[in-house]
């Protein structure tokens, strides 16, 4: 007669990179093996009325820059048709007043100003990013780079955030592959938050806290130059970081072969996540360093690009304390991604 494996204890974690403090509860679910999305993504292959599509480009925002320049495009980067933020709002040459005022005790106001693009990442419909090979993933990644130092020129813009949203129920409002890219006149909190975390471990050990990640009970997949974890403290089930082995603070450092390499991590982690837990919704999202990041921060600043599928949800004691509460350890999701074999 089989028997059940015993229950680990719950335990509260703390993240040295996040600084967030995270409940594993396993109790509180199936076993890790068991996770699968509810509601898995199925793209909608109709790309008769898609903007995205090629030979439908004069129904998108006006185009930036696409690869290669001609009509025969493999990726274009176009502004988003409803922007978060203006870029009319600047002065010339970018030197807009980015001084901040307060309004009779309320708050804070910086003025909207802003770029908002949407980087398409294949022409046809039907093909996901996963479907790409590593080198076209990696033209993408040097999209992202190349836009990135596009926007560095404007001083008023503080801190660029570049994220995926994969399904509708992760936010992605077009299923056509894509991913944005948001430049901000502010440096978000947990921007800010997350370096006084990295400067405190620094502080403390002398080290880089993501420099110091090398547990093998966390390690999924690893190339020459990137390896992939379940974080120690993962806020959700099945959370991956993707991180560059040698110390880099901003993403754009990124050159061609580092992207190849990154590219092909990437896709063999979306393909285990999909076999895994059946086509989940994901986001992913890459954190870099401000903009305008001092020399003293750069030693303990470390770039990584984090995944997360969406198979729970976010309730009332998440919004309200900022701590997670988990139902599977890293560890053990680890293990199951890391000895999954996918054909690439």
């Amino acid at each position: 007669m089989a028997t059940t494996p015993p229950t680990r204890s719950p335990e509260l974690r703390k993240d040295p990179v996040t600084n967030q403090w995270v409940i594993f509860s396993p109790a509180r679910a199936k076993r890790p093996s068991d996770f699968k999305s509810k509601s898995p993504e199925n793209p909608n292959n109709n790309s008769s009325s898609c903007p995205f599509c090629i030979g439908n480009e004069h129904q998108c925002a006006p185009e930036i820059f696409r690869v290669p320049p001609d009509p025969n495009w493999k990726l274009r980067v176009i502004e988003n048709l409803y922007p978060a933020l203006s870029r009319k709002l600047d002065h010339p040459n970018g030197q807009n007043d980015d001084s901040s005022s307060e309004l009779s005790g309320l708050g804070w106001v910086v003025a909207g100003f802003g770029f908002h693009d949407v980087v398409i990442e294949t022409p046809v419909h039907s093909v996901q990013l996963s479907d790409l090979d590593p080198s076209e993933i990696g033209d993408v990644l040097i999209a992202y780079k190349r836009r990135i130092e596009q926007i560095k020129q404007f001083d008023s813009i503080k801190y660029i955030q570049v994220f995926k949203n994969h399904g509708a129920s992760a936010g992605a409002s077009m299923s056509h592959s894509h991913s944005q890219m948001l430049s901000l006149p502010i440096v978000p909190p947990s921007v800010s938050t997350r370096l006084n975390s990295m400067k405190e471990h620094f502080n403390r050990t002398g080290k880089c806290s993501l420099c110091q990640v090398q547990s093998k009970d966390l390690l999924i997949n690893e190339t020459s130059r990137f390896f992939s974890i379940a974080p120690y403290a993962s806020s959700f089930p099945f959370e991956i970081w993707i991180i560059p082995r040698d110390h880099s603070s901003h993403f754009d450092e990124l050159d061609n072969k580092k992207a190849v390499d990154l590219g092909g991590l990437l896709k063999l982690i979306v393909k285990k996540m999909a076999l895994q837990l059946n086509n989940p919704p994901f986001n992913f999202m890459i954190h870099t360093s401000p903009i305008q990041v001092t020399d003293s921060e750069l030693p303990y600043s470390h770039w990584f690009l984090q995944i997360i599928p969406q198979l729970t949800g976010v309730g009332g004691f998440e919004l309200g304390s900022g701590c997670y509460i988990n139902p599977v350890f890293p560890d053990d999701a680890a293990k199951i991604l890391r000895e999954l074999n996918v054909p690439i």
